[in-house]
């Protein structure tokens, strides 16, 4: 069924009185350290964000002194935050067959999940991969090995895939993939995704039109009790373009009322949203409040 026949896509009409909760945050610079970036999640109005794990276009970290840390952590339990979700770094490609790039994105990985886990952030995401010409088969063979070196079974963080949009020689533009990532490492327990609306929109996957049978098609392929976070963005290519380009929500070719109706849905309403729009943070603010006001909540 179209979601434009369901009872909550509706109109925009603000829903005023509702009793939903809902985890809205954005992706968060931590250059004045992490337990400022939690401050400034409170100021935006948020009750989660999103990071980087490390530099996006590099190597370097940051590392925290013991007092930083449990402030970040007093800052969470105070303002009731919901899942904080890291992000991989870009130049980090556990598909590549080139031995430096590869051997780069084992020790990124491995270092981040420890790293992370020692924060209590609950997912870490990362971009499955280019194979860069060697076929999606040997490009997927290398990141279920670069993630067996990487995950012990004994962290408690989830290690997440993203949905991707299938440009280039990208792997992870269809669920069956991340399915057969999942299904080739050794602690698949340990492993989520994360849904990219802009990525899956790109991708071919209609979440304007027919958002329940994509849900449908993900639960039968991967199960929708995999799925813990969503990335939401709108797109600014076409559908099934196979192009990643974020657009501000409301502002694109998925467009507000389908972004609402994600938000919206019985069986996505209790997850973790995450913007990573293109805005500064005075426009995130601005764009979660609006989406606070659709949603109804005051």
């Amino acid at each position: 069924m179209s979601v434009s026949g369901l009872a909550y896509a509706g109109s925009l009409t603000p829903i005023w009185g509702r009793k939903i909760m809902y985890t809205i945050g954005t992706h968060m610079s931590i250059a004045g350290g992490i337990a400022k970036t939690a401050e400034n999640v409170v100021k935006m109005n948020a009750n989660t964000m999103q990071i980087f794990s490390r530099n996006p276009r590099g190597s370097s970290y940051k590392t925290y002194a013991q007092e930083e840390v449990e402030k970040f952590q007093q800052i969470r339990k105070s303002h009731a935050f919901g899942p904080v979700l890291a992000h991989a770094p870009y130049t980090m490609n556990l598909a590549s067959a080139t031995e430096k790039t590869y051997e780069f994105a084992c020790t990124v990985i491995r270092e981040d999940i420890r790293r992370m886990d020692e924060l209590k952030i609950e997912n870490l995401v990362f971009h499955p991969g280019s194979h860069t010409g060697i076929g999606e088969e040997a490009g997927i063979t290398n990141i279920i090995r670069g993630l067996d070196q990487a995950i012990t079974g004994t962290e408690n963080i989830k290690v997440l895939l993203e949905t991707m949009s299938g440009k280039g020689t990208e792997i992870g533009y269809r669920f069956e993939q991340l399915k057969q990532i999942r299904d080739g490492v050794q602690h698949p327990e340990r492993i989520g995704i994360c849904l990219d609306t802009c990525h899956v929109f790109a991708a071919g996957y209609d979440i304007v039109h027919d958002l329940d049978g994509v849900l449908d098609e993900f639960d039968r392929i991967l199960g929708l009790e995999l799925l813990r976070t969503i990335h939401l963005n709108d797109s600014l290519m076409p559908f099934g373009s196979r192009k990643d380009r974020h657009a501000v929500i409301g502002e694109g070719e998925i467009g507000l009322e389908a972004l609402l109706n994600v938000l919206r849905h019985p069986k996505l309403k209790d997850l973790p949203f995450y913007l990573e729009t293109p805005l500064d943070d005075a426009g995130h603010k601005e764009e979660i409040a609006r989406l606070k006001e659709y949603l109804g909540e005051e």
